[in-house]
């Protein structure tokens, strides 16, 4: 395991790599839904520095923010497969790899790889049988979504009329 002092959850401004596949909820949507899925567990922090840098979000600047502000510390970018998978095409992925641990998160029996061409440390959980995409759907459809979001996540999609709530 990593023995992590603590994992940032960072919340992307503009998630440039989902252009133009469906409709994102807004920045302040998703620090909303993040900051209620981890309210009280330990370890755990919102990061909202690409929102309030602005404009199109690359994990190489937000490094270069998290390197500034904890010197001493070594950095992990913790990735699930799907998005190693992609990784190749990530704006500046050298620099990313070399300011940063590049750490997957497997699903057992997934299919996906990282790029082999980057230095992977490799973390299984176990597979859930659930996406955003899912979340989303049973969300607008009305099915039961208790086990696979808080509570006070769902508070949030209601408040906010997010999700077509």
């Amino acid at each position: 395991m990593l023995k992590l002092d603590f994992v940032v959850l960072m919340v992307a401004n503009d998630p440039w790599q989902k252009h133009g596949t469906r409709e994102v909820a807004s920045a302040s949507d998703r620090l909303a839904m993040v900051q209620a899925a981890i309210a009280g567990v330990d370890g755990l922090l919102a990061g909202d520095d690409e929102i309030t840098r602005g404009g199109p979000s690359y994990t190489a600047d937000t490094l270069a923010v998290l390197h500034e502000r904890y010197r001493d510390a070594e950095i992990f970018t913790i990735v699930g497969d799907d998005a190693a998978a992609k990784f190749g095409s990530w704006q500046r992925a050298d620099e990313i790899a070399k300011q940063s641990t590049l750490v997957v998160v497997d699903r057992p029996g997934s299919p996906l790889l990282p790029p082999s061409e980057f230095d992977w440390h490799r973390v299984e959980v176990p597979r859930l049988e659930v996406s955003s995409s899912d979340l989303r759907a049973r969300f607008i459809d009305g099915r039961p979504l208790e086990y696979l979001v808080s509570d006070e996540v769902l508070q949030v999609i209601s408040e906010r009329g997010l999700y077509g709530s």
